[in-house]
């Protein structure tokens, strides 16, 4: 089970509005999970941007767990949201970035996002010694496992093929994570309890995809391997 490590006074924490626009949302006005996933893309990335740090390292994301605050409403439309990120743990080439979600001061989502720093080759890296000097020694107070679970796929899971666009890929050079969780809204559409996405390798421009699914599960498949897998529960 995914822990939720709370905000603390202690390392950076970075805060950032958003307002909720018609391109992230559903036909019935709630965020979409892909919605979701851009804007804790965009938080990250802005964070990161707002240390000043001069790196030629990429960040990208290898699992990601949202859960919805309890007693909390969806996101919806035109809802001017708040989130604030910080690193919640620490491994030797990975780190935890944790993120809440809030709108008019309540508690919405909360999300712990396990991210791995490659070097322009692709190649996974040791995080640096600039990332502890702007993230504070705090981090290492909590160490955190990056243990990828093999993913099966079941034989009566329903299977259709999940055509590429061009749109996908991004600079990296593999298809985004919020392009993922596009794959995912065509399964199970929002308000969710949690979801839980997991990258197990990526996902290239020219691959042949194929999404299953079951009830409460997800996986993307190219070639027999699952690439992408994904389990929720719904509220």
């Amino acid at each position: 089970m995914q822990e939720f490590v709370p905000l603390t006074d202690q390392g950076r924490r970075f805060r950032e509005d958003f307002l909720i626009r018609l391109g992230d949302v559903d036909a019935g006005g709630l965020l979409r999970l892909d919605g979701v996933a851009r804007l804790l893309q965009d938080v990250a990335t802005d964070d990161w941007v707002d240390t000043g740090v001069a790196s030629s390292d990429t960040w990208v994301v290898r699992r990601t767990t949202i859960r919805v605050v309890d007693g909390a409403r969806w996101p919806r439309y035109l809802d001017r949201v708040t989130l604030t990120t910080w690193c919640g743990g620490v491994g030797a080439a990975w780190a935890e970035r944790r993120t809440n979600l809030e709108c008019d001061g309540q508690g919405q989502l909360e999300a712990a996002a396990l991210w791995v720093p490659v070097d322009p080759s692709g190649s996974p890296v040791r995080l640096r010694e600039s990332f502890f000097a702007v993230y504070g020694d705090a981090v290492h107070a909590r160490k955190v496992s990056a243990r990828i679970d093999r993913a099966e796929v079941p034989d009566g899971a329903q299977r259709r093929a999940w055509p590429l666009r061009t749109a996908d890929v991004d600079v990296v050079g593999h298809v985004n994570n919020a392009a993922v969780w596009q794959a995912l809204s065509e399964v199970v559409a929002p308000p969710l309890r949690s979801v839980s996405l997991t990258h197990h390798s990526s996902i290239e421009r020219t691959d042949e995809v194929i999404l299953a699914s079951a009830p409460g599960l997800f996986w993307l498949i190219v070639d027999g391997s699952v690439k992408v897998s994904a389990q929720y529960s719904l509220s």
